[in-house]
C-alpha cells in the first residue's frame, strides 16, 4: 500500500511535525511499510495547481492530509480534486480543524474517506494495521469514517427499488447515469469510541536525522494538555496533563545543541504548568547553551515564581523567547471564558523578563471576548501596552469547533465567519465597525511597533496621545487619508509616512527637526543604509573631514569600537554610522552605530552617544 502523508504549512520555514510523529510511531510499532511512507510538504502560498500535480504523481493508496483553521480550505479543494483524479484512493484527514462535528464534515464532503479526532500517532497505526489485513475499521479507535451497506448492480437495484426508480431511470443524460447508480454509493457513516490518551514515552524523537528539514524552525513538544479551561480555547476540551519523562527529554534537548538547531519551538500549551519539569528543562538550557540555539516557550505568567523568574533572568540574551497570553484585562470578560488570573502578578512577571533584556517577550491580547466592548478593550490594550513588551499581538476571537465559546455563542450575540478560520464578525458589545476599526489598528500595531524598527518614535509619539490605541486608530486613519490602506510600503515608505505623520501634529519646524533625529536614529540602530535619506539633514563637506579625522583617530586610539581590532579606518567607516545630533541648528552630540554588535533579543546594534566636547578632544588631540 503506497501512503502519502501531505502538509499545507502557513510558511516554508514551518515544520508540520504532526505528520513526521505519525510516521516515526508507525515505525516503532512495527509497521512493516512505515519507511516507505511519503511526507509532502507544501505553504498554502504554493499554487494548488502545483500542489495537486505533484500529490497526483505519487498515486497514493492512502493519501492523509493535517488540517488546520488556516490550511483547511485549500485541503479539500486538493482532496476533492485528486478524488476526481484518483477515485480509489483514500482520503483520511485529522488534525484539530476536523476533530469536531465529523459526521456532519463528511456528510458534506463525500469525497472524504474518514477522520482521524484527536491524537493521531495511535490510530494512524492502528489504521494501516486494519487497511493492510483487509480487515474491518471497526476496531480502530478514535476515526469517523463511511462504510458500505450494500453493494448492487445498477439493474439490481432498479429492479428491488420498483416502478418509482424505474420512473427516474428513464431521465436523459446524465441525471439518468447520477440516479440509476446511486443505490451502489449507499453506506453510513460509523463513529468509533474515541482513542485512549498517547503515553508520550512512547514517543519517537523525530528529529534523528535533520537532513529532512533543512533550516527550519523545529517544534518540539514535553507534554500535552493545559490546566485552565479557557473557553474560546481547545485545550479547554482535554483534561490532565501528560509529560514527556526528563530522562528523554533533556538528552534530545541536548541533540539539538550539539547539532546548532537555529530554532526549537516548545508546543507545549503551557510549558511552566508543572515547576518539576520546566525548571530543570530551562537549567539544563541555560547550563549548556551554545551560543546559537534559540528556544521559544509559552508561559502562563500567573504560574511563574521567585525561583522560575531567577533561572530565566539568568539566560543568555536571545537564548530563549516567551509568550504570555493576556487576553483581556477587564475581570468581568476573564471570569466569563474560564480565566481566573491574578493580573498583578502577570504584570510583576512581564515586566521582569522584559525588564532582564534577557529574552524576547510577546504579549497576547483577544479582541471580541465576552462583555468587552471598546472602552474595555482600549484599557485591556492600555494596561498591557504599559508593560512594554517586545511584541504586542492583537488577534482577533475566532469561534473554533469544539470549544465551549462556540456552542455560548448565540448567548453572547455573536456572530461570526461560517468557514474557518470562524473570525468573530460582531458582538453583542462590539459592532462590525469596532472590530473592523481594530483591523486598521492592529495593521499599523505590526509595522510600526511590533517591527522593533521605529522604538523611539513610537515611544516619544506616545505623548501626544491620550491613549496609545488611539495613536494606532489614527495612524491607520492617516493611511486611509492618503489612499495607501492596505498596501504594502518598503521601509523607506513606512518611515516617510510616519515623518509626514508627526509632521501634521507637529508645527514647529524645529521640534520637527528632533523628530527627525529619532527617525533618523531609528533607521540607523538597524540598518546600515547605503544611501541617506532625502529628509536627513544635509552633510556638510566640512562634517565629512570631521567624520574621517574621527575614523583615523579611532584606528589609533580604539576607544569607541575596541571590538574591531585591527580594522583601519576607512574600513572601519564602512562597518559603522557616525551620525550629528543636532539641536535649534547646532551640533550638540554625535551618534555611532556599530553594525557588528547587534542586541540579539532587540534587533538594533550597539549605539555609542558621544558629546560635542569629547568628540572634539578625541580628534584633536
Amino acid at each position: 500500500m503506497k501512503i502519502v502523508l501531505a502538509a499545507l504549512n502557513a510558511r516554508y520555514i514551518h515544520v508540520n511535525s504532526a505528520l513526521h510523529c505519525l510516521k516515526a510511531y508507525a515505525r516503532a510499532g512495527g509497521y512493516a511499510g512505515a519507511d516507505d511512507i511519503r511526507i509532502l510538504e507544501f505553504t498554502i502560498n504554493e499554487p494548488g495547481e502545483e500542489i495537486l500535480r505533484r500529490i497526483y504523481r505519487e498515486k497514493p493508496d492512502l493519501l492523509a492530509f493535517s488540517c488546520y483553521i488556516w490550511n483547511i480550505r485549500m485541503v479539500l479543494e486538493t482532496a476533492e480534486a485528486l478524488h476526481t483524479l484518483l477515485p480509489d484512493t483514500k482520503i483520511w484527514l485529522g488534525g484539530p480543524e476536523v476533530s469536531f462535528e465529523t459526521e456532519d464534515f463528511l456528510k458534506e464532503h463525500r469525497w472524504i474517506s474518514g477522520i482521524m479526532r484527536g491524537e493521531g500517532e495511535e490510530i494512524f497505526l492502528r489504521l494501516l494495521t486494519a487497511y493492510e489485513s483487509g480487515g474491518t475499521l471497526e476496531a480502530v479507535p478514535g476515526i469517523t469514517y463511511r462504510e458500505p451497506v450494500e453493494q448492487m448492480e445498477p439493474g439490481d437495484a432498479m429492479e428491488r427499488a420498483g416502478a418509482d426508480h424505474q420512473n427516474l431511470c428513464e431521465e436523459t443524460g446524465s441525471d439518468r447515469l447520477k440516479r440509476c447508480e446511486e443505490p451502489r454509493r449507499q453506506e453510513q457513516i460509523r463513529v468509533n469510541a474515541p482513542g485512549e490518551p498517547v503515553d508520550l514515552a512512547r514517543l519517537p524523537f523525530i528529529y534523528e536525522d535533520l537532513e529532512p528539514y533543512g533550516r527550519r524552525i523545529l517544534y518540539y513538544e514535553t507534554s500535552r494538555g493545559c490546566p485552565f479551561s479557557c473557553s474560546y480555547c481547545l485545550s479547554s476540551v482535554e483534561k490532565g496533563i501528560r509529560l514527556r519523562p526528563l530522562e528523554l527529554v533533556l538528552p534530545e534537548i541536548q541533540s539539538f545543541l550539539d547539532r546548532r538547531v537555529p530554532q526549537v519551538k516548545m508546543v507545549d500549551r503551557t510549558f511552566n504548568c508543572r515547576p518539576g519539569h520546566a525548571r530543570p528543562i530551562w537549567t539544563y538550557i541555560r547550563d549548556h547553551d551554545n551560543g546559537v540555539t534559540n528556544f521559544h516557550f509559552e508561559l502562563e505568567a500567573n504560574l511563574l515564581q521567585e525561583e522560575d523568574l531567577q533561572i530565566l533572568e539568568t539566560m543568555r540574551p536571545g537564548l530563549i523567547q516567551v509568550e504570555i497570553g493576556v487576553q483581556s484585562a477587564n475581570p468581568v470578560t476573564l471570569r466569563e471564558v474560564q480565566r481566573n488570573p491574578d493580573l498583578t502578578r502577570i504584570r510583576e512577571a512581564a515586566r521582569r523578563l522584559i525588564a532582564s533584556g534577557r529574552m524576547h517577550v510577546h504579549l497576547d491580547l483577544i479582541a471580541g471576548l465576552p462583555y468587552e466592548d471598546m472602552d474595555s478593550f482600549r484599557e485591556s490594550f492600555r494596561t498591557v501596552y504599559s508593560w512594554h513588551p517586545h511584541e504586542l499581538q492583537l488577534g482577533f476571537l475566532k469561534l473554533l469547533k469544539g470549544s465551549p465559546l462556540r456552542a455560548r455563542a448565540e448567548l453572547y450575540g455573536m456572530k461570526s465567519r461560517r468557514e474557518a478560520p470562524y473570525e468573530v464578525l460582531s458582538t453583542a458589545w462590539m459592532s462590525g465597525e469596532d472590530l473592523f476599526a481594530l483591523k486598521d489598528a492592529e495593521e499599523m500595531l505590526e509595522v510600526y511597533y511590533n517591527s522593533g524598527q521605529f522604538t523611539h518614535t513610537i515611544r516619544r509619539l506616545e505623548e501626544l496621545f491620550a491613549d496609545p490605541l488611539g495613536m494606532y486608530e489614527a495612524l491607520a486613519a492617516y493611511y486611509e487619508q492618503l489612499g495607501l490602506a492596505g498596501q504594502a510600503q518598503s521601509r523607506d515608505g513606512r518611515f516617510r509616512i510616519l515623518r509626514g505623520f508627526i509632521r501634521e501634529r507637529v508645527p514647529d519646524e524645529a521640534e520637527r527637526a528632533l523628530w527627525d533625529q529619532l527617525l533618523l536614529r531609528d533607521l540607523y540602530l538597524r540598518e546600515n543604509a547605503k544611501s541617506r535619506p532625502d529628509w536627513a539633514p544635509a552633510e556638510t563637506e566640512t562634517w565629512r573631514l570631521q567624520r574621517r579625522a574621527f575614523y583615523e583617530a579611532e584606528e589609533r586610539k580604539r576607544r569607541y569600537l575596541p571590538d574591531h581590532e585591527g580594522v583601519r579606518g576607512a574600513v572601519l567607516a564602512r562597518m559603522t554610522h557616525l551620525e550629528q545630533v543636532i539641536s535649534k541648528g547646532s551640533v550638540t552630540g554625535y551618534e555611532l552605530f556599530d553594525y557588528r554588535n547587534r542586541d540579539p533579543v532587540t534587533g538594533n546594534v550597539r549605539c555609542c552617544r558621544i558629546n560635542a566636547e569629547e568628540f572634539s578632544e578625541f580628534v584633536n588631540n
